[in-house]
């Protein structure tokens, strides 16, 4: 037993709560490291915000959150994307109030000053009383650095900061794979669902590369896909892995031969995607294409876990909003093929509705998971989170480290990453 706990106060430095191969339990429950954790890891790095497709015309705008700061999404009349913090250089007032749609400017309810697209403030009633002391130019709303890869959009508070593509890293090639499900067609998030559960958001964050858990708390969803499906998901004693990408990042792939989704065109169409096939045909597609299609629809067979908010699962983003030390809100955005044809976007959005969706069974089993193990962090004082499965076979690759689908290599990889995040010196 001494083997498995090692006394640890509170108040120590974040360095001496995550070891190589367990993170300390006060990871989930300690108020004031989740108050460091939104300064020094969600304050200060590129987190994800939107998907371009979110935001497709000028004056197409997203309201959302970095940490706890409410920011908007928009594309201004000359087509460029600014991240905006939501809320008014005079009082404070958050100036946009609705999840999406679209304006031609932002107006502060309280008062009545008025922003364009790109920010700048454009109007305040009354202007005589403030004479000669206000200066427009130079109360605009505060603008934060913004850069898109591959329709992903990514935002931080840090202006001095490395590229995008630089923290990104490895993890690029996975992105550009991921996006092959648009099958030649745009990748399009026609909308998304939230709900929020009782614990921490680095719980969540965990579960995206975890396949040890799949066969049992997805019972449910396994007893009710054919044979054939049932076989596909079958894959964590396979020939999978999970690969460290730095950064925080990780890859786990569940079923290899689903990584490219344009590799092998030519083997046979599983038996549940057959009408979809041949309702394609019917409709004037040819084959080739209509093979292309029908691989997008099924998904990808990996998850992308992009430190620190959003993963790239399946055949959805998910992205976490942390809400306190013991609540995290959670959006889920299928993607589908823009301008791509009816059929498949729908065969696509059962899919997700079946496991994802608010009425699925994936979405349900994983929040029940995920809270039990919050309330369980509440039971003991200086216990320790395992992370040490897999070790023993993991190995260096030419992007970081990779160990067997089952292993906790993706979970080490973010707490090393939060490690040296809540570690660094404040500039």
């Amino acid at each position: 037993m001494s083997d498995l706990i090692n006394v640890v106060g509170l108040d120590m430095e974040p360095a001496s709560l995550v070891k190589h191969d367990r993170v300390h339990t006060s990871l989930y429950t300690d108020a004031k490291l989740f108050d460091m954790e939104l300064e020094k890891i969600f304050y200060s790095t590129w987190v994800w915000v939107a998907h371009v497709s979110e935001i497709p015309e000028a004056g197409s705008y997203k309201s959302t959150y970095i940490g706890k700061q409410p920011v908007i999404v928009v594309r201004d009349r000359k087509k460029q994307v600014h991240v905006h913090l939501n809320r008014c250089r005079h009082r404070g007032a958050t100036v946009c109030e609705h999840k999406k749609g679209k304006t031609n400017s932002f107006v502060c309810p309280y008062h009545g000053w008025s922003y364009a697209l790109d920010g700048s403030l454009r109007g305040v009633p009354s202007p005589e009383s403030y004479g000669d002391c206000l200066d427009k130019g130079e109360l605009p709303l505060v603008s934060l650095r913004v850069e898109e890869y591959a329709g992903m959009l990514f935002a931080t508070l840090k202006d001095d900061i490395e590229p995008l593509v630089d923290f990104l890293g490895p993890a690029k090639k996975w992105i550009d794979l991921f996006m092959k499900q648009g099958a030649g067609y745009p990748i399009k998030v026609p909308g998304e669902h939230r709900f929020r559960f009782p614990g921490n958001w680095k719980i969540q964050l965990e579960n995206t590369t975890d396949a040890y858990h799949f066969p049992l708390v997805h019972k449910s969803f396994l007893a009710s896909v054919d044979e054939q499906t049932l076989k596909l998901f079958d894959f964590v004693e396979g020939p999978g892995y999970v690969e460290d990408l730095g950064n925080g990042h990780s890859v786990m792939v569940m079923i290899p031969d689903l990584v490219d989704l344009e590799a092998d065109l030519d083997k046979p169409i599983p038996e549940r995607f057959e009408e979809l096939a041949a309702q394609l045909r019917e409709d004037g597609i040819e084959e080739q294409q209509v093979r292309r299609i029908v691989r997008a629809v099924g998904g990808s067979g990996f998850n992308l876990n992009l430190f620190p908010n959003v993963a790239c699962s399946m055949a959805f983003f998910r992205a976490l909003q942390p809400i306190s030390v013991t609540e995290t809100e959670i959006h889920h955005s299928v993607i589908t093929m823009d301008g791509g044809p009816a059929i498949a976007n729908r065969y696509r959005l059962r899919l997700h509705e079946h496991f994802q969706g608010p009425m699925g069974f994936g979405t349900p089993d994983d929040s029940e998971a995920w809270e039990r193990v919050q309330k369980g962090a509440s039971a003991g004082e200086d216990l320790w989170i395992m992370l040490n499965r897999g070790l023993p076979g993991e190995k260096p690759t030419e992007d970081g480290l990779v160990s067997d689908v089952s292993a906790e290599t993706g979970m080490r990889a973010a707490y090393q990453q939060w490690k040296k995040m809540m570690t660094a010196e404040t500039k």
